[in-house]
């Protein structure tokens, strides 16, 4: 059976349709993104936009890593194993997390930190857009 083969939930994304590694690429960089959290606390502070914490507050910094890399094993096994409806709607529910991260940071971080977060929800926003069109063609 073809991987695209129409299914209840809707078609798959195929490796031949840039959207699927569009969505992997994305996994990646949320992966690298929760693992730098994970194993250089201070440097995600630093990309996030707030002071270095001492002591417990490293705990919630590596929270966040956690976070990140849990979306990135969602989206990565979605687009692997699920219909492409599936992949849009975790992209565009997880709008959550940037959207929430920029109300915190916003009037405390510096601008570029800002926009990284603002840059992040536009990102999840086009791809989970893109991802749920159907197909060129059809």
């Amino acid at each position: 059976m073809d991987r695209t083969h129409s299914e209840p939930g809707g078609p798959r994304l195929a490796p031949t349709d840039l959207r699927f590694w569009a969505v992997l690429a994305l996994a990646l960089a949320f992966l690298a993104l929760g693992a730098l959290f994970l194993a250089v606390p201070e440097a995600g502070a630093l990309i996030y936009g707030i002071p270095e914490p001492a002591g417990s507050g490293r705990t919630a910094l590596r929270a966040i890593g956690a976070r990140d890399i849990a979306l990135a094993l969602y989206l990565a096994g979605l687009a692997l194993f699920s219909t492409r409806r599936a992949v849009a709607v975790v992209l565009g529910a997880s709008l959550v997390i940037p959207a929430c991260d920029l109300a915190l940071v916003a009037g405390s971080a510096a601008w570029w930190q800002v926009a990284l977060h603002a840059l992040s929800a536009g990102v999840l926003a086009l791809v989970a857009v893109w991802v749920a069109r159907p197909p060129m063609g059809r």
